[in-house]
């Protein structure tokens, strides 16, 4: 169990997976959940902090205490997508950016698809430096990805377990996904309810796929991959019909990914190389007709070079021997 909890990885897939889920920090700041800065406006009273947030006794939200975790969170969040200081900045942006999830789950509704984007931002201060495009292997580092793996299979697992808990069979043989639809469906939303128990079959379909979700763990890499894909796609069906973004859990699935394939500087560096005609010889670089060759003694030509290139006759003299025949 150990072996396969920290299962060694690529340094550069480590550092690519930091890159991306502390962009994404910085993107959901802006993009995704803005709102969260409104929260000072709503009266106090209707402030009720989560179970965490009780026992840390943290403090009503104000203008002042979210702008400074906004502007704290954004700035020490691109500076851990460098790479840098990876303890320090990883484990300053995990605490920001958990009050910052207390604060936006504190008025009466709670996201479970940040809770693997929760578990990448604690473990990843543990994976220790990383660059990207670096081969050798880390265990810390596997066992970073496995863990932010296994919180995002338990999002699957744990989102049906809560359906089949709290609203039993009728949630797959009910309306769930046509009230869904009613009230934020799109065209294509509207085309699929027309066929007779489409939805109905979709409705058991999510249910399985999410409770057979942990195969993914038991299927050799390849498949693995495959199955990550059809998570993908189930999502991207998600947001085409009935328009509910999970992009938290799609950032920390990615984390299945070999993401040290994907290398977007050096990508862009070669095509720059290619639109830029270089200097016909650099003197920092070896010639590559000469590369290999040795230096050869006054008057000897090369191994492999034309005799037309010096005639015999006005050859040097080779260093005690006299010149001509």
């Amino acid at each position: 169990m150990s072996r396969w909890l920290t299962e060694a990885v690529p340094r550069g897939r480590v550092a690519a997976f930091r890159t991306l889920i502390y962009l994404f920090v910085t993107a959901d700041l802006v993009i995704f959940t803005p709102w969260v800065r409104t929260r000072v406006s709503v009266p106090g009273e209707l402030y009720q902090p989560l179970l965490i947030g009780r026992v840390l006794q943290l403090p009503t939200p104000t203008s002042a205490l979210v702008a400074v975790i906004f502007w704290s969170l954004l700035v020490l969040a691109l500076l851990a997508a460098t790479g840098r200081a990876p303890r320090l900045l990883g484990w300053a942006v995990c605490a920001l950016y958990l009050e910052w999830m207390f604060i936006a789950m504190s008025y009466g509704k709670v996201d479970h698809d940040r809770f693997g984007l929760l578990i990448a931002l604690a473990v990843l201060p543990t994976a220790g430096r990383a660059r990207h495009g670096d081969t050798t292997r880390t265990e810390a580092g596997g066992w970073a990805l496995r863990v932010t793996q296994i919180a995002v299979i338990c999002t699957y697992f744990l989102a049906a377990w809560a359906k089949l808990r709290f609203g039993g069979l009728d949630w797959v043989t009910g309306s769930v996904l046509a009230r869904a639809i009613i009230r934020r469906g799109t065209d294509l939303a509207d085309l699929i309810a027309q066929v007779p128990y489409l939805l109905i079959v979709a409705q058991f379909g999510i249910v399985a796929f999410e409770l057979l979700s942990p195969v993914v763990f038991l299927l050799p890499p390849r498949w693995r991959l495959a199955m990550v894909g059809f998570f993908y796609s189930f999502h991207a069906i998600t947001i085409a019909t009935i328009t509910i973004s999970f992009a938290p859990h799609l950032a920390a699935m990615t984390s299945f990914l070999p993401l040290e394939r994907v290398r977007p500087l050096v990508w862009a560096r070669r095509l720059a190389g290619r639109d830029t005609p270089g200097p016909a010889t650099d003197a920092s670089e070896p010639d590559p007709a000469g590369a290999g060759t040795e230096p050869v003694p006054l008057g000897q030509a090369p191994v492999g070079a034309s005799a037309e290139r010096a005639p015999l006759g006005d050859q040097a003299p080779v260093l005690g021997r006299p010149a001509g025949p």
